[in-house]
């Protein structure tokens, strides 16, 4: 459900950025967020952090990934980052939580799952560059896509070692209201924050919204918490295939022969870095 989740989000963001300034689209996202958070907070009433360490925790997971991540992100799209650029980047993201998990979260990665992490990127890198969509950018905007791959990695160790289980209303309702007080101020100052109202653009948002924020984020928080921090990352190597196949059912980009043997190589390497891949060790 993850994967499916927010693979789709790559064609909702590219149907709804016709129709508005990136970041701008982000602080909208993370309004509908908190709107229907809200009254969901005060209806269920969940429990809240214990102490402000707790608090501290997801406020800091806020930032790297609501913040970091997604809105490095958008500025790089603004920037003239391809979304296949950003996919490729962004791939590299369970190799780096495979370097550093050992020293972080005490995990040990071994020859097998390294195996199985080569042959994900390179499936993931085949499907992208089959389908012509890692094009020339500035180097502003690829610094941006390496700090979006900064954010989320760290965020990942970071969300292992220290997150505590929250009820996810709590979690969530944190972590987007640091992200949207982060985003709002910046797209009043770089964007003219102009938005056409239009059927596409608001249904790709409540998808952004609902699907990929509230459920899907959800789910990769949960996962972290309860598995390995390499084993979920590890699920990253499927996004690029399956958000081409999405694109490809939905809206009719190519998906060339080779595009289809790299989804099958990135499944392959998937499979094994989970099926390899030994328990944490406790430390």
């Amino acid at each position: 459900m993850f994967i499916l989740l927010w693979s789709g989000g790559f064609t909702a963001l590219k149907a709804g950025l016709a129709y508005a300034e990136p970041i701008t689209y982000l602080a909208l996202r993370y309004g509908m967020v908190l709107a229907v958070l809200l009254p969901l907070f005060l209806v269920i009433r969940p429990p809240l952090p214990r102490n402000l360490v707790e608090w501290l925790h997801q406020g800091v997971i806020g930032i790297l990934v609501q913040t970091l991540y997604f809105g490095l992100v958008y500025v790089a799209m603004k920037l003239g980052v391809s979304a296949g650029l950003q996919a490729l980047i962004v791939s590299l993201q369970p190799i780096l939580v495979g370097i550093l998990a050992p020293r972080m979260v005490h995990e040990r990665v071994g020859l097998a799952q390294w195996v199985g992490l080569g042959l994900g990127i390179l499936g993931a890198a085949l499907v992208i560059m089959a389908r012509s969509s890692v094009d020339a950018a500035s180097g502003a905007g690829i610094l941006c896509s390496f700090g979006a791959l900064f954010g989320m990695t760290v965020g990942t160790l970071y969300e292992k070692r220290f997150g505590v289980a929250q009820h996810p209303v709590t979690s969530n309702l944190v972590q987007y209201a640091v992200g949207f007080a982060a985003v709002l101020p910046l797209a009043w100052v770089i964007e003219d924050m102009r938005v056409f109202w239009t059927g596409p653009m608001i249904a790709a948002l409540i998808y952004l919204a609902i699907g990929n924020s509230l459920v899907a984020v959800t789910l990769l928080l949960a996962m972290i918490r309860r598995g390995e921090a390499s084993r979920v990352s590890a699920l990253f190597f499927l996004v690029p295939p399956t958000a081409a196949m999405i694109a490809w059912l939905l809206i009719g980009e190519s998906m060339p022969p080779i595009a289809w043997s790299g989804m099958a190589l990135a499944a392959a390497g998937v499979g094994i870095a989970n099926r390899c891949l030994p328990h944490a060790r406790e430390g």
